[in-house]
């Protein structure tokens, strides 16, 4: 089965189960810095493998970008 997600405000259908770590993934951005906020709560990088994400979820990523 497939479940909708709302990825920096945009939809996304996804499989079930459907994992933070998957999204990084699919999104090219494993091995960058980054941050996760789901419904406004940030997913700590340690827990992207674990944390599933529910039909209709906010997701937003946001790359971290070194100043100077």
């Amino acid at each position: 089965m497939h479940m909708e997600i709302i990825v920096n405000g945009l939809s996304q259908d996804v499989p079930d189960g459907y994992t933070a770590q998957q999204l990084v993934d699919s999104l090219d951005l494993a091995g960058k810095r980054i941050a996760m906020e789901v419904n406004e709560e940030i997913v700590p990088k340690s827990g992207y493998a674990s944390h599933a994400f529910a039909a209709g979820d906010h997701i937003e990523v946001v790359h971290a970008v070194g100043g100077g």
